[in-house]
């Protein structure tokens, strides 16, 4: 299984911050941190705010911060978030793709099985699992 950019990023950003829960991250700041486009940190952003797992402040103090713990954010679930509408092979899109043996095919059922069980593995780790460590300076 190969996850999108969106994830990935996203799975970073959040890493980063569960290091340092007390502390507002601007998308600005994460995105000279990992070398990545802004435009596309905000776009994941916003996702993570809608769905309730970060927020976001304005101002002096603002930045975005986790919602929750990082203990009680399963991995499985923010994937599961952030490949929404990313479809595992052209068959689960929403309108099929142009598979030529929809109806007869064994593999499509074994496939959902796999992605649930890769889902439901993720969500054996939570973010405070994989947080990164804080880098002192030298």
């Amino acid at each position: 299984m190969r996850l999108t950019s969106f994830t990935d990023y996203g799975l970073r950003m959040l890493m980063r911050m569960a290091s340092q829960p007390e502390q507002g991250f601007s998308t600005a700041d994460l995105a000279e941190e990992f070398r990545l486009s802004r435009n596309h940190l905000t776009k994941i952003m916003q996702r993570l705010a809608r769905a309730g797992i970060v927020e976001t402040r304005r101002g002096a103090g603002g930045g975005a911060f986790l919602c929750m713990p990082a203990e009680n954010i399963r991995l499985g679930e923010v994937v599961a978030l952030l490949e929404q509408g990313q479809a595992l092979v052209e068959c689960f899109g929403v309108d099929g793709g142009d598979c030529t043996i929809d109806g007869r095919c064994r593999l499509k059922a074994r496939l959902r099985q796999a992605e649930a069980m890769f889902l439901e593995d993720l969500n054996q780790t939570t973010l405070a699992d994989i947080a990164l460590p804080i880098q002192r300076a030298a």
